[in-house]
């Protein structure tokens, strides 16, 4: 089985599990503890705090660790807006994961708040300039994926930063996707989201790192961990296991980006080749190296996965967070794809070590197609 899904998740890494696995067994104490199992566990929690800090450009005191990336983009977006005083406006696009479209939904719902959607063009791009456009004096924040986790499309960050700084207002990178295959350290953002089983950790940790400076509301209240900012016992192995997975993702990050990418555009233009009725979907130039995802049109995208499937390739048709919804995707449907094209939506993202030709994969996806139209 050739796993082509790596946008939903990918295989825990061995070094990771290996890192992982003194905090599992010899060294589980809690943090808090003031005894030596407990210390271990403290003094290893504030290594990799520093480890991940570094990777993301940030102080070690900026890290929340939190439970996944939907858990840390919550804390960003409505942790920063609600202790912004004075600031009820928001600033997003229509494209962002749903637990960025969530949290602004509950901030309009339960906090009284204003939101903008800033637009974006038939490719998923965000500029600089409609983000201004959107902003306003009472702005709290600015909410932006780096990189689109259906179509892959990469935003202008850096420019979005310099707008948002300009004005004074934080801005929110939501970089779930982005890690491992775009740097994070250079983002200019003033909070950065991240999970980590995108990265070949287990399931269930991730981290938000906010700048010192930016007032930060908690979600989570008890004992008072992570500087007051998420309350819970840490998850020790977790943030281990993240801070060597993020080193091991940027020390390959270059070389990996660009062989993905060589072989990305192979099976693109192949399967366009092959399949008239495919269409790309995501900007062409600023995409991430291992996405690669296609409208079919007169076909099912649940249909073409099945057959795929059939074939040995596992792929999907969007975000594994809707899957279940029989609504068309969100970010097409702000894309201007109709909403019967946009049902026939198939994501491929490709691992870092590769397997397989993309000649061979694009002729399955072709024969897959071919074996469901009409």
């Amino acid at each position: 089985m050739l796993y082509l899904d790596n946008a939903a998740t990918t295989p825990v890494r061995p070094e990771v599990l290996e890192a992982m696995m003194p905090f599992l067994t010899r060294w589980f104490g809690n943090p808090s503890s003031h005894h030596t199992v407990g210390e271990a566990a403290a003094d290893a929690l504030a290594d990799a705090r520093a480890r991940v800090a570094r990777a993301l450009g940030m102080r070690a005191g900026d890290v929340v660790f939190t439970s996944g990336g939907t858990e840390a983009n919550n804390l960003a977006v409505k942790g920063i807006a609600i202790a912004a005083t004075g600031r009820r406006h928001v600033v997003t696009t229509a494209i962002e994961h749903e637990s960025i479209l969530e949290s602004v939904d509950h901030l309009r719902r339960i906090h009284g708040f204003d939101a903008t959607m800033a637009a974006v063009t038939s490719t998923a791009r965000v500029t600089p300039d409609a983000v201004a456009d959107a902003l306003r004096d009472d702005t709290a924040l600015v909410s932006i994926g780096y990189a689109n986790n259906e179509v892959g499309t990469v935003q202008d960050v850096a420019g979005i930063a310099a707008v948002a700084r300009e004005r004074g207002v934080p801005l929110h990178v939501d970089a779930v996707q982005a890690a491992g295959w775009l740097p994070l350290d250079t983002v200019g953002a003033d909070a950065i989201s991240i999970a980590g089983h995108k990265l070949g950790t287990p399931k269930g940790v991730g981290a938000l790192a906010v700048r010192g400076r930016i007032p930060l509301e908690p979600l989570l209240h008890g004992g008072g961990q992570e500087r007051g900012r998420r309350s819970g016992t840490e998850d020790v192995a977790g943030a281990v296991g993240l801070a060597v997975a993020l080193e091991l993702a940027e020390s390959e990050r270059l070389d990996d980006a660009a062989r993905l990418a060589a072989l990305r555009d192979a099976f693109t233009a192949r399967v366009l080749s092959l399949v008239p009725s495919a269409r790309m979907t995501g900007d062409p130039r600023h995409r991430l190296p291992a996405t690669a995802s296609f409208t079919f049109a007169g076909t099912s995208g649940e249909a073409v996965l099945l057959e795929l499937e059939r074939r040995g390739i596992v792929s999907s048709s969007g975000s594994a967070c809707a899957a279940g919804s029989d609504e068309p995707s969100h970010v097409l449907l702000a894309m201007g794809v109709s909403p019967e094209v946009a049902q026939t939506a198939v994501r491929f993202t490709f691992p870092h070590k590769m397997q397989g030709s993309p000649d061979a994969i694009a002729d399955a996806v072709a024969a897959s197609v071919a074996a469901v139209s009409g």
